[in-house]
């Protein structure tokens, strides 16, 4: 029987950093929390080499006494909690004590402290969690902490890692949630010696999500703000028409917290119902604010999920607060009615004014003492219409003659040549009309060739009937068992397309833009889009890093419009980051974004001739699912059609 004993803490203390440290993100996440946590109004972050290799986090806030920094790096050691009832009502980032230990586990950790107000701060050193002395050294007031050499005790940790520039995503990712929860803090995030990111630190949201998210997507935001009880919903929310292709730019806030939540995100895509094109999500940057004893933030190890006490109505603040901004949007305040002639007088006097005066009468004759029209001149359509035209004066001077112009002379015509044609036969009644004469039969004439004679070919009717198309979505047809199906078109020809990708051996064919397309995506899906780019580079898809979250794509496909090519871009990224521990998985959904992309849209106009090349795949069985499962054809039997007609 194997014998129970305790681990060492070294081992003890590799096996909790492996909860909490998972990449270099993981860290920068923890350490900005503590700097926040000691009420910083400036952070600045540093990365080298994705933060593998480098990674500084410096802040101006309280600081850390020098008799304390040892401290601060043993396990479940806080200044956050005293009692088992604070975790009934947590209000900071950072309270499980662990983040400093795990972190200093797996790497070599320098941290300089200095109290305000203190004359010199304090430096330690620690290495693979072991520390040495406390120093006392020169530093500015907070504190800073220098990271190097993450699991380089660690190895088989190691081999995880993506490239740099998807680990350095990942981090841009944490810093931008960060910086959007608290915009009262300036953050700066510095990236191999680039700065990528640097927030006002003004106080204002906007200003943040402008220096943080871009400026494109601050432009297309409306401002939202409400409150369910005791639960404030603030910030802004995308304009209908701005929908993005992918959920990535849905952010949410829970008591300056950055969460995922699924109860959060059907509040606002609820809200979006019938508002936004079919395949576009809502993007939000959403604060919400409610009690802390509501909410519980210690059920995952991230601290990125929360559980609230009453769902219901977290999701109604939420989900009435940006319905009733969208709905006071598409109806504006009637604006005030100006009194017009209408409303100024009575229907007589109305009658009055619209009826036209008598004629004035004119003697015979009186057209010509009307003065000359000028030819030239515009008149009104009513004067063209029903004046007649003026009579010139008479000239009593005689006409002369004028000369006949010289004529050219004349060549002699030769005579005409005239035949007899035979003429018609005369009309014979069908009862009189004469047996047809024997033609005789050709003589064949000499060198001759007698070729065969050339067979028309009939084409083989089809065993179903195309009835027409419904909504430029459906189409309808009836098959030889009388039969009718309700086809749509746009998963069918998702499906053959997705067919044919897969089964295409060569290179697609791409086309290259005249101008390059910036693309911005969230931090996950930008680091996966990073780590594959040779996997894009396969499906037609050219692109490159262009710094902060965004790709710059010089080539697409030849069977994607331009007009779809950042939207399928930001799919495929969400597909890759999905579907990233598995190549086949990644490859498979690459296909069905690319399908789905260059398919027939539902509500396009389509020739007859494509529907019917449609309706002959789904009859033939060829195609019966679309690539995301979703059934192609809808069969309607002649008693199921009667029996809604109360006629079976």
């Amino acid at each position: 029987m194997p014998t129970i004993q305790c681990l060492d803490s070294h081992v003890a203390d590799l096996i909790a950093a492996g909860e909490v440290v998972e990449r270099p993100a993981s860290v920068a996440k923890e350490l900005l929390e503590n700097a926040l946590d000691a009420g910083a109004s400036a952070v600045s972050v540093e990365v080298q080499h994705g933060g593998l290799t480098y990674l500084r986090i410096t802040d101006n806030g309280c600081g850390i006494a020098p008799s304390q920094l040892p401290t601060a790096f043993l396990r479940h050691a806080t200044s956050k909690l005293r009692r088992a009832e604070d975790l009934a009502a947590i209000g900071t980032l950072g309270f499980r004590g662990e983040a400093l230990a795990a972190i200093a586990a797996v790497s070599r950790v320098d941290i300089f402290s200095r109290e305000r107000g203190a004359d010199q701060g304090a430096s330690l050193h620690l290495e693979g969690g072991v520390p040495g002395q406390v120093t006392e050294t020169g530093c500015p007031e907070g504190t800073t902490i220098c990271v190097r050499d993450l699991f380089y005790n660690t190895p088989a940790r190691m081999k995880f890692m993506k490239k740099d520039t998807a680990e350095g995503a990942a981090v841009t990712g944490v810093v931008t949630h960060l910086a959007l929860s608290h915009p009262e803090v300036s953050v700066k995030l510095i990236r191999d010696g680039a700065e990528v990111l640097h927030t006002p630190g003004d106080g204002q949201l906007r200003s943040a999500i402008y220096a943080a998210l871009g400026r494109d997507f601050a432009l297309g935001l409306l401002p939202v703000s409400g409150c369910g009880g005791d639960i404030q919903v603030e910030g802004f929310v995308t304009k209908p028409l701005n929908g993005g292709g992918t959920r990535a730019r849905q952010l949410f806030f829970v008591n300056g917290r950055f969460v995922k939540s699924q109860l959060l995100t059907a509040a606002l895509e609820e809200a979006y119902r019938n508002r936004l094109l079919k395949g576009k999500f809502p993007g939000c940057v959403l604060h919400i604010t409610l009690s802390k004893n509501t909410v519980d933030v210690n059920v995952h190890p991230a601290k990125t999920v929360v559980k609230f006490q009453n769902e219901r109505a977290v999701f109604d603040a939420v989900h009435y607060t940006v319905k009733d901004l969208l709905t006071a949007g598409e109806n504006p305040a009637p604006k005030p009615v100006q009194q017009t002639f209408y409303q100024s007088m009575t229907v007589q006097e109305y009658k009055e004014r619209q009826t036209p005066p008598p004629a004035e009468k004119r003697p015979l004759g009186s057209y010509a003492a009307r003065p000359a029209v000028d030819p030239d001149a515009k008149l009104p359509l009513h004067d063209i219409v029903h004046r007649p035209a003026p009579l010139p004066a008479w000239d009593p001077r005689p006409i002369e003659p004028r000369p006949a112009p010289a004529q050219a002379p004349v060549r002699p015509v030769s005579p005409i040549r005239t035949e007899t044609l035979p003429t018609a036969p005369a009309f014979t009644p069908a009862e009189e009309k004469p047996a047809p004469a024997e033609v005789p039969a050709p003589v064949p004439q000499r060198n001759t060739i007698d070729l065969p004679i050339q067979q028309t070919l009939t084409e083989k009717p089809a065993p179903w009937r195309m009835v027409g198309e419904a909504l430029d979505t459906y189409i309808i047809c009836q098959d030889e068992n009388e039969n009718l199906w309700l086809i749509d078109k746009h998963a069918a020809h998702e499906r053959l397309r997705f067919n044919a990708l897969k089964e295409r051996q060569e290179p697609p064919m791409g086309q290259l833009l005249l101008q390059p397309l910036a693309v911005d995506l969230e931090a996950d899906a930008y680091a996966a889009a990073l780590a594959q780019l040779s996997l894009l580079e396969e499906f037609g898809f050219s692109c490159e890093d262009f710094g902060a979250g965004t790709l710059l794509v010089r080539q697409i496909p030849a069977d994607i419009r331009l007009e779809d090519a950042a939207a399928t871009v930001e799919e495929l990224a969400e597909d890759l980051r999905l579907g990233r521990a598995d190549p086949t998985a990644a490859r498979d959904r690459l296909l069905q974004t690319m399908a789905c992309k260059s398919a027939i849209k539902a509500g396009m106009h389509t020739a007859p001739a494509e529907l019917r090349a449609l309706v002959d795949r789904v009859q033939s069985g060829e195609i019966q699912y679309c690539p995301h499962g979703r059934p192609v054809a809808v069969k309607l039997t002649r008693y199921e059609i009667e029996k809604m007609f109360k006629r079976a």
